[in-house]
């Protein structure tokens, strides 16, 4: 059984497929202007002459530099903003910092947690009872045993995208979904993205229903690196898989990819897809509800949540300095809501969550999130990826036996993971 999480936000409707932003691709560091929002915190004028450098992508650049205005204004110290493309800054950072070198400060993903940890270059946050005003799913993401090692700022996951033209409800269940598909005359029941290659995070809640997770949770919702998808509830699920699939109902199929899956939904030819809010732009002349993601087997079809914020070196000589700057300007409410207008991801600071959830789309991506889990981001889960995805799509094909492709799978993964 796996930890439940509740009061999690969602992504917003303007988030691109890329899913963790981009940069320019240049890298220029900026003195910051201008005035920023208001923060509760106050400073005094003891940290002039000192300075912090905060990598950041362009997305999320402007809400840093205002944050870093106020930093200045409140505690003299000077914080120099460069501007990295988001893509270069995991590697860049991971080969830097041990040698002294790199920020004070990245923006980061939390899924690098586990190879950031393992590698020794982020310091833990000192968060104290202020982990209690973030959504409890980002500050999980960024847990590792026992300790928080980043200041979250916003979370990410799929839902059901319902075109309300072609179903009035949301379904309970997966059944419910394929009856109510059928009964709205399209080509397509639902439609979700499988591919040749498989997509198991797309798949996830459904393997999730069954009780099958990648890895075993520590009661404080960090990850273990113990394997969950033995046994009898990844063979339910695989059974599953088969029984939808080439040889089966047909409902899961390797030829639908991304592409296919919305630009059939944009063209009306389903009343459902599983997806996120990067795909909404497509579907800009359709009338939509998100709904939580219908369940196959007894528990919650529970979603991969993504979460980012912002990492502590761990040879920063500034760390009392960044983390104040982290806790109380990055992780204040306006600044927050910044960067969700900014990048179109909802906060992860609850109150500026809550400030954004009046758009119906913001708050439905929102409440699926509520069962979500953080992808894992323990660095074994490297040696997931491959074997599941394609293990799904052999078994939707029928190119294996279900219980033993699955097996087979897991046997690999655990070598994997040993080597």
């Amino acid at each position: 059984m796996r930890r439940s999480i509740a009061g999690v936000s969602a992504l917003a409707l303007t988030l691109t497929l890329a899913a963790c932003g981009g940069g320019s691709g240049t890298t220029e560091t900026a003195t910051p202007t201008g005035d920023a929002t208001t923060t509760e915190a106050g400073g005094d004028k003891g940290g002039e002459g000192q300075t912090l450098t905060v990598w950041v992508d362009e997305t999320r650049i402007k809400p840093v530099e205002a944050a870093a205005a106020k930093f200045k204004e409140d505690t003299g110290v000077e914080v120099q903003i460069v501007q990295k493309n988001f893509d270069d800054i995991r590697a860049e950072f991971n080969s830097q910092v041990p040698s002294g070198k790199g920020p004070d400060i990245t923006v980061g993903a939390h899924d690098w947690l586990g190879e950031m940890v393992k590698n020794g270059v982020v310091s833990p946050i000192e968060i104290g009872d202020k982990s209690g005003e973030f959504q409890d799913v980002a500050i999980e993401a960024f847990t590792s045993d026992g300790q928080v090692y980043a200041v979250p700022y916003a979370v990410e996951n799929i839902g059901l995208i319902r075109n309300t033209e072609l179903a009035s409800e949301a379904p309970a269940t997966f059944d419910d979904m394929v009856k109510m598909g059928k009964d709205a005359g399209t080509q397509y029941p639902f439609l979700i993205q499988v591919d040749e290659k498989g997509d198991p995070y797309t798949m996830a809640p459904f393997q999730h229903s069954f009780g099958a997770y990648v890895f075993k949770q520590n009661d404080d919702g960090s990850y273990t690196s113990e394997l969950g998808l033995a046994g009898e509830p990844g063979h339910n699920f695989a059974n599953w898989l088969k029984d939808n699939g080439k040889n089966g109902t047909g409902l899961l199929s390797t030829s639908i990819t991304y592409d296919i899956a919305t630009e059939q939904f944009a063209q009306g030819k389903a009343p459902f897809i599983i997806g996120g809010p990067w795909m909404l732009e497509k579907f800009a002349d359709l009338k939509l509800a998100i709904d939580p993601i219908p369940t196959t087997g007894s528990e919650v079809a529970a979603p991969f949540v993504g979460v980012q914020g912002f990492y502590i070196s761990a040879k920063t000589p500034n760390a009392i300095l960044a983390n104040n700057f982290l806790l109380n300007y990055i992780g204040s409410k306006d600044i927050q809501v910044e960067m969700y207008k900014a990048g179109g991801r909802v906060p992860a600071l609850q109150v500026a969550a809550d400030e954004v959830k009046s758009d119906a789309i913001v708050a439905g991506y929102a409440k699926v999130a509520e069962n979500g889990i953080p992808m894992p981001s323990v660095p074994e889960m490297g040696a997931v990826w491959n074997f599941w995805g394609v293990t799904e799509a052999q078994i939707i094909n029928g190119d294996v036996e279900p219980v033993a492709g699955w097996d087979k799978m897991v046997g690999d993964i655990e070598a994997a993971i040993k080597k």
